[in-house]
């Protein structure tokens, strides 16, 4: 429960209260990622319904739920993206690169790749069905987080000392089957066979571009976590359009 708790308020601006974080815990919570994308996806999926019982016309509603996406993790995959985009955009070595991450000020590339994304998210939602759309933001919420559990079990980390660092550093096979088997049984349940499909999907591309981001800066992280689970909800709902 107490593994349960860090995911969440890692993941969200939720606050678990947790009094003592103990070593080891960061790691462990790392098991429940995909089961904060669950919570996450549903919640969208109850503000989605509940919309459209109050007749809001459909772009209205998904700029909504992207935005309540966006509050509900406190942006902080966004920002990650950002300045994961600054920094392999800027031509630089991997000690430049490292140190573009760590500037708090926000580049051209940077602010282009968020608005890339959200315009992309509410597009793609924009052309689902009503049902449709409930299932892949669930499935989208889920996948991505997922993706994350993959990165630090899968992937070095690229600094010597960092706020992803307890995490990349505990994760190990057990943690990483436990990860999986939730986000099987996730979308297994939301989407039988097609969210197999989603979930190879997810697993190709978060090697993809991980392993390209390594080959740029030696490793990731936590910045370029976040910016792979960005591009991987935007995968997820692309695919989801596909199928559909």
């Amino acid at each position: 429960m107490k593994s349960f708790l860090l995911a969440l308020q890692f993941l969200t601006i939720i606050p678990a209260r947790i009094k003592k974080i103990m070593p080891g815990d960061m790691a462990r919570a790392v098991a429940y990622f995909p089961a904060i994308g669950l919570f996450l996806g549903l919640a969208l999926w109850l503000t989605s319904h509940l919309l459209s019982l109050a007749r809001i016309d459909p772009i209205p509603s998904n700029i909504i739920l992207v935005a309540l996406l966006i509050i509900l993790t406190g942006g902080l995959h966004l920002d990650g993206l950002a300045d994961t985009s600054d920094a392999i955009f800027s031509g630089k070595g991997k000690a430049d690169m490292l140190v573009i991450m760590r500037d708090p000020h926000v580049g051209v590339m940077g602010v282009l790749s968020i608005v890339s994304i959200l315009m992309l998210k509410i597009a793609l939602i924009s052309s689902m069905l009503l049902y449709t759309k409930g299932i892949a933001i669930v499935l989208m919420c889920a996948s991505a987080r997922w993706s994350m559990s993959f990165a630090v079990f899968a992937f070095p980390y690229a600094r010597e000392d960092g706020k992803a660092k307890p995490f990349i550093d505990g994760t190990d096979r057990k943690i990483f089957f436990v990860s999986t088997f939730i986000a099987l049984v996730i979308v297994l349940i939301i989407s039988r066979a097609a969210g197999l499909v989603i979930l190879g999907i997810t697993a190709a591309l978060a090697y993809l571009a991980n392993s390209f981001i390594k080959k740029k800066i030696g490793g990731i992280t936590g910045d370029t976590i976040g910016a792979v689970s960005e591009l991987i909800e935007v995968a997820v709902l692309f695919s989801i359009v596909i199928m559909e």
